[in-house]
């Protein structure tokens, strides 16, 4: 019998998306399973975005330009300077999601056995793609204890090695809400030029800051053009995470002619997504003040609440809708799957997303979650309070 591929065998099952068979099967027995293990926002998508799809023009569905089409490019430029990002259009190349951006660029500056550093706990994902590409994740460990603040920079120059292509942060963070600071931002800015490696921001949650700070960019650093490549995408943003598009972006020059060639292997992106994404960028602000209103409420009513289990540990987000929890268990993977399997509270139960596929150091966040507050707070406190029970009742912590 042929045999898979040894990268396939060592493709990462997803934390998030492996329990859905387990899922499935609480639902044909009827529980009601509330979802803290998806960052699928609840938010409706702009209207304005659904009504460029249904009210089109078309004849043909035709392929756009590799790159994404150049209206949608110029639009997406007016708004990164907006953001105080100087960023022109044919400094763009749109992408089938933030995922191919990240792989486009992973494939443009790392060989195969090359290096990428990547402060851990970090969005799970990036395993896979660093799997897929051939490339040698080095994390930096940072503590839920120091609320998962940036290791010193000293921790990411012991790790530089010839191999080392480049450090890869989330500016908001996927799993832990952890917002970098400017001056972070410019010593790692700092790394990057001293040690001629590109610093990657995937910076797809942007909008979601809650309190005074403020996000600061990579290309807000002048120092960055020919360093800083920034992954982007429309899928949290405007609540549209099925249109999949993203895109990558980066003044430096090769390595937008070295991903170029990336997607034109891969033709274009989605021609009807980039009509929905584009008219997107037509959302008034409002719409993003209330929505960060509103998870700002969501964060506080589930940290509250998540630090009045006994046993539990939770690191406060800044920005995102995500949260890491410790739990008083051993094993996040077999709590999650007994959650849907074997537990219920009057027919509902509660799914989670286990914490070790976010990290890539073995045997770190076994006893974690990554929560995500994207439920409507009625049903974030009764989650919480089934999970209450449930660590209560579980016979194996």
């Amino acid at each position: 019998m042929p045999k898979v591929s040894v990268k396939g065998q060592n493709m990462p099952e997803s934390p998030i998306r492996k329990l859905v068979p387990f899922a499935e099967k609480a639902y044909k027995a009827n529980k009601k399973v509330y979802h803290l293990n998806i960052g699928q926002p609840d938010i409706k998508t702009p209207q304005v975005a659904m009504d460029a799809v249904s009210l089109h023009h078309l004849d043909i569905l035709a392929y756009t330009r590799s790159e994404g089409s150049e209206g949608y490019r110029k639009k997406i430029s007016a708004y990164y300077h907006k953001q105080n990002i100087p960023v022109e259009y044919d400094e763009i190349i749109v992408t089938t999601g933030g995922s191919e951006a990240l792989l486009f660029a992973m494939g443009s500056i790392a060989d195969v056995d090359d290096e990428v550093i990547i402060p851990e706990p970090f969005y799970a994902n990036y395993n896979g793609f660093a799997t897929a590409s051939g490339i040698n994740i080095v994390p930096v460990n940072s503590k839920i204890e120091n609320n998962f603040a940036l290791p010193p920079i000293s921790e990411f120059e012991k790790l530089i090695t010839p191999k080392t292509k480049a450090i890869l942060i989330c500016n908001p963070g996927n799993p832990t809400g952890y917002l970098y600071s400017k001056e972070e931002i410019k010593k790692l800015a700092e790394i990057a030029k001293k040690h001629d490696l590109f610093l990657v921001a995937d910076e797809v949650y942007r909008e979601f800051v809650y309190g005074d700070e403020k996000h600061y960019s990579i290309l807000q650093e002048e120092s960055m053009a020919e360093h800083g490549i920034i992954i982007d995408s429309v899928s949290k943003r405007y609540s549209m995470c099925g249109a999949r598009i993203g895109c990558l972006v980066t003044k430096n020059k090769q390595v937008l002619s070295t991903a170029l060639k990336f997607a034109q292997a891969r033709l274009s992106p989605p021609t009807f997504a980039q009509i929905a994404s584009e008219a997107a960028l037509q959302t008034p602000q409002s719409y993003f003040d209330d929505v960060t209103k509103e998870y700002k409420e969501r964060r506080d009513l589930l940290i509250e609440k998540l630090n009045e289990i006994p046993g539990v540990k939770v690191g406060t987000p800044k920005g995102a809708f995500y949260c890491i929890a410790e739990l008083p268990i051993k094993d996040s993977d077999v709590f999650a799957q007994w959650l849907l399997e074997d537990f219920d509270l009057n027919g509902e139960t509660v799914m989670v997303a286990p914490a070790a596929g976010f990290y890539s150091t073995p045997g770190v966040g076994k006893n974690q979650v990554r929560i995500a507050y994207v439920l409507k707070k009625d049903s974030l406190i009764k989650a919480v309070e089934i999970l209450k029970i449930a660590l209560e009742q579980y016979p194996n912590n």
